[in-house]
């Protein structure tokens, strides 16, 4: 059983977006990192950058796969998790905690409410 937690929002390509005030921490769902099996480093957006929703914001590569990250929401990069640098199997082992991948600074909050919750996350992917 895939861990879908309560209180963050989902896309359709898997990310989780926990909004944290005006700002969105985003990374790949236990769903994801399942998939793509052991992850072997990590492309993070550059901080500053200005990211619309679901476009290409990094990818993920894995020991099976490259897949990119897609900016749940539009707004601007503020923060990246560098520890994924040197340890990008946090993903595998804390996708919603150490695991994170960037902060986005939202710049219209209704995108927040327009993605999936965790019961329909979990009908998406079959759960």
């Amino acid at each position: 059983m895939t861990n879908i937690p309560e209180g963050l929002r989902y896309t359709k390509d898997h990310e989780w977006a926990k909004p944290e005030g005006r700002r969105v921490r985003v990374g790949i769902t236990d769903h994801a990192q399942t998939e793509l099996t052991d992850v072997v480093y990590v492309e993070l957006p550059p901080v500053g950058k200005v990211v619309k929703q679901g476009e290409p914001i990094g990818t993920v590569e894995s020991v099976k796969a490259v897949s990119e990250i897609f900016a749940p929401v539009t707004g601007k990069v503020v923060e990246v998790n560098k520890t994924l640098t040197d340890q990008p199997e946090l993903v595998n082992k804390d996708p919603y905690g150490s695991g994170w991948m960037a902060i986005v600074e939202v710049s219209n909050p209704a995108e927040i409410n327009a993605l999936m919750d965790a019961a329909s996350y979990g009908r998406h992917i079959g759960e």
